[in-house]
């Protein structure tokens, strides 16, 4: 696959043919950075894992250069960083069995650049080869800018793609703030607690990040179990593991304002503290 980015690096883990890698996907998730699919989008790694008929890719849009770093990484330079970062990406998807694991390589200057139409083209080449069903992606609410930059260029990248390749559903995730905050109606919840091994296992290799001082694989899977338990405060608990989720697939569409969107679902919490406090005051 020809990718405006020359920097880009594909890893298939069967040894596929990349193209076939693609085509067979039905669940596709771009995130910004190393260590975020595994983050926000384990259900669809779960999901798929050991299937023949459902597999999933990862995107990652970064390139891994700026990490945070200390201890045994402390002195490593960018460069370094950025082909750990890589190394560790393409582990988990030998350890998650992707069907293709995709970096684009871009910096995170230049995924935040709106100017920047490169990472759009390659999300686009990558969706028109793809056509997965369902695409996951940051959540507009995120905390971290290059996280809702990449969900918008993702967003960017499906309105001008045919609609006979558009996916069927659009998942936004949660890494960088939890969507407990959404009001049940407007929340998904993905059951994560399947393959309960696979699930420590594609976190754990991102040692760069785990010596370096950010237990982001004990923090994700206490948030899944978190998430589970606090769902309902009248009923016991659905799942052992949960991810929260929202379907932002209407913002496919060409007309549809993201930040018109995701006010709606901030207003909807604002109103339901409101009329929480106004009920009993």
């Amino acid at each position: 696959m020809d990718l405006f980015n020359q920097n880009a690096q594909v890893m298939v883990p069967d040894h596929a043919e990349p193209k076939e890698a693609l085509a067979r996907t039905t669940m596709l998730c771009i995130a910004a950075h190393q260590d975020d699919t595994e983050i926000m989008a384990y259900h669809a790694i779960g999901e798929c894992y050991g299937k023949e008929d459902e597999w999933f890719t990862s995107v990652i849009a970064t390139d891994g250069a700026g990490s945070p770093r200390s201890g045994l990484y402390s002195e490593y330079t960018n460069e370094q960083m950025r082909l750990l970062r890589m190394r560790e990406q393409n582990n988990a998807a030998i350890v998650g069995g992707y069907s293709m694991q995709i970096q684009l390589g871009y910096t995170s200057g230049q995924v935040k650049d709106p100017e920047q139409h490169d990472l759009t083209g390659d999300i686009i080449k990558i969706l028109l080869v793809c056509k997965p069903k369902i695409v996951l992606t940051h959540n507009l609410a995120d905390r971290h800018e290059t996280h809702v930059s990449t969900a918008l260029r993702t967003i960017f990248a499906l309105r001008n793609i045919p609609d006979d390749v558009k996916p069927e559903k659009v998942y936004a995730m949660e890494v960088w703030r939890s969507l407990d905050w959404l009001n049940d109606e407007d929340k998904l919840i993905f059951d994560t607690a399947m393959h309960p091994n696979i699930a420590n296992a594609v976190l754990g290799v991102f040692d760069s990040q785990i010596c370096g001082g950010k237990r982001y694989d004990l923090a994700a899977i206490g948030r899944r179990r978190a998430n589970a338990t606090f769902l309902a405060s009248h009923g016991v608990d659905r799942v052992e593991e949960a991810a929260y989720g929202m379907d932002i697939t209407e913002l496919m569409a060409s007309d549809a304002d993201p930040g018109e969107f995701i006010s709606r679902r901030i207003d909807a919490f604002k109103n339901d503290v409101l009329s929480k406090i106004k009920n009993h005051w």
